[in-house]
């Protein structure tokens, strides 16, 4: 197969109906024959009858598949393929046609890059077969060339700073788990921790300091994911398997591959979806949805949640035998209140970080802001930290940060940090306000800048009533 570099796919699965498919192939019936049936299947097929009126073709727009005849009136298929790969904006499959004499060149077509072949005479409907299968292969292989990329940048910022003693044992426990890691398959291990103490920074740190780490790193927001799709979502399905689905799709878990499985929010995911996860917990494996054909399942899989778990299992909300298949290795992040002097470490690094992304030359913190900061309680923790403090950069410019700019004065002089609207749903929601109101009503705007996915603050949105 001929390697995507440009552009990136998104995860929106794109429309049967715009998939083109180019026939390069000089028998006019057979060609013919080709384009009527991949039209009927929905596909936009064009013929060209020779390899000067494909190439001509592929310059103008390239398609999403080509079918490749290995003998043409003005050329060697296998040539052309080879031509093809030398440009990289050449970036979709190839399905090799050949007659019988001529495997030793189909073979070699696949050496070159060729996704696969198929030997005339050649049945219609095993070539529909084999072109949905290419096509679903090609759609893979894109979002994880996509997800590894984005992981790869992700893991150059990821930062896990503290010199507390609860920070420090998280640091020791993940470089064990880092031996445990490189044979086999990793057991489930469970991150606990109130919503902004970083456990999705825990999670992609595992996956980055693991044998794992140059495989993909799939991270699944079970708290955003649709009610009525999310078995689809999760384990993926096949075409026509309900109404929506035109095309079959690759689920989450199967992208993670032999990588790192990120299930945050588990403690959201509905009870029916619970007993199929653990289904493949437990024996390693999936259905998509319209099939009763299993796929392994090698990916290492993370769950987090800031919920008492043990607590939704004793009122019935979650199972127990998946909170205890999940609990084999768990980490605990302390709240950012409980870390002593980590506030201000992160204090001090998040001006520095803010004042470098705003050109802002000199930024520091007042004594009154340092004190302030000690005083707060942080509902919010590091996330809250994070956001206040760029804020305040923004507003106060150079100089110091002064307890007024974070706006944290109040709770400093009174000295109850324990304050009745300091909820951490008040807090989420005066995050979710600011960076709304920061980026104009822009919500992919903020829910970058709140470090989370569009859809998970979508369902915040909704669920604070700010539609």
């Amino acid at each position: 197969m001929i390697m995507h570099s440009n552009p990136l796919v998104t995860e929106t699965e794109v429309p049967l109906l715009e998939k083109r498919v180019l026939i390069i192939e000089d028998e006019a019936v057979f060609a013919g024959a080709v384009r009527k049936r991949l039209q009927r299947a929905g596909y936009n097929a064009e013929v060209a009858g020779n390899l000067a009126q494909g190439a001509a073709k592929i310059s103008e727009a390239a398609p999403d598949m080509l079918l490749l005849d290995m003998r043409l009136p003005d050329g060697s298929g296998l040539g052309f393929l080879s031509r093809l790969q030398d440009n990289d904006d050449n970036a979709f499959p190839v399905l090799v046609m050949s007659a019988y004499g001529e495997i030793e060149d189909a073979v070699s077509a696949m050496k070159s890059g060729a996704s696969d072949y198929l030997k005339k005479p050649i049945d219609l409907d095993e070539l529909m077969i084999t072109v949905e299968r290419v096509l679903e292969k090609d759609e893979l292989s894109q979002k994880l060339t996509y997800s590894s990329k984005r992981e790869q940048h992700a893991h150059e910022g990821v930062e896990f700073l503290g010199e507390s003693p609860a920070i420090t044992a998280i640091r020791q426990q993940i470089d064990r788990l880092k031996q445990v890691t490189g044979a086999g398959i990793p057991p489930t291990l469970l991150i606990l921790g109130e919503t902004g103490t970083g456990k999705d920074v825990v999670a992609r740190l595992l996956h980055a300091n693991s044998a794992r780490s140059e495989r993909p790193f799939v991270h699944v927001d079970c708290a955003s994911l649709p009610k009525d799709l999310i078995e689809a979502e999760l384990f993926g399905h096949e075409k026509g398997a309900f109404t929506s689905a035109h095309a079959a799709r690759t689920g989450l878990v199967e992208a993670a591959e032999d990588g790192v499985l990120f299930m945050d929010e588990i403690g959201e995911l509905p009870m029916d979806l619970q007993a199929k996860l653990l289904a493949v917990l437990e024996r390693r494996t999936l259905r998509k949805v319209g099939t009763t054909k299993e796929r392994p399942v090698a990916a290492w899989i993370i769950a987090a949640t800031n919920r008492d778990i043990a607590e939704l299992v004793n009122r019935g909300e979650f199972r127990s035998d998946l909170y205890y298949r999940l609990n084999v290795l768990s980490i605990s992040i302390a709240p950012l209140r409980d870390r002593g002097d980590d506030i201000i470490l992160l204090a001090r690094h998040f001006t520095e970080q803010s004042a470098k992304r705003y050109g802002i030359k000199s930024v520091g913190l007042s004594a009154q802001a340092v004190q302030a900061l000690g005083a707060y309680h942080w509902p919010g923790n590091v996330r809250e930290l994070k956001h206040m403090i760029e804020r305040a950069v923004l507003l106060s410019g150079e100089g110091e940060l002064s307890a007024e700019s974070l706006s944290l004065s109040a709770a400093a002089e009174t000295g109850d940090p324990f304050k009745p609207d300091l909820t951490l749903d008040n807090a989420e929601l005066m995050l979710i306000k600011n960076a709304l109101e920061k980026c104009n009503g822009n919500v992919s705007k903020a829910a970058r800048e709140l470090g989370i996915t569009r859809m998970a603050l979508r369902y915040r949105i909704k669920k604070h009533n700010l539609e």
